[in-house]
């Protein structure tokens, strides 16, 4: 059973990601570049996205490990980073440099890192 490195560090740095978010939602936040304070609905969802990191990050590192498929954890990855730029197009114009810059272009790289490890061949 040989581990997938690969995947073990995409799901390692998500896996990480999430626990930063459920650990302190708001200083995960403003790593991302938003310096603003954020209400009570805002730091529901900042949770909500760690579990959801924490989860497929955890499960991609645990396939990784195993050497079982890792195709379909990173497919998810992906998708999770997909529905953050979507969900962040129609606010774009709201946003600082910052955020789009570290929000947008994180969550571009995941859907680029994504489709290249749903789509890889394996050794």
């Amino acid at each position: 059973m040989a581990v997938d490195t690969a995947a073990l560090v995409a799901g390692s740095i998500r896996f990480a990601s999430g626990v930063s978010f459920l650990v302190d939602p708001l200083k995960a936040n403003r790593l991302w570049g938003d310096k603003r304070e954020v209400d009570t609905t805002a730091r529901l969802l900042l949770r909500s996205m760690g579990y959801r990191d924490f989860l497929i990050g955890g499960l991609l590192m645990q396939a990784a490990l195993r050497g079982k498929d890792t195709r379909g954890w990173f497919l998810a990855s992906g998708g999770a980073d997909a529905a953050d730029l979507l969900g962040g197009l129609p606010v774009h114009h709201e946003m600082t440099g910052s955020q789009k810059a570290i929000g947008l272009g994180g969550a571009a790289l995941g859907i680029g890192v994504g489709l290249w490890g749903a789509t890889r061949r394996r050794r």
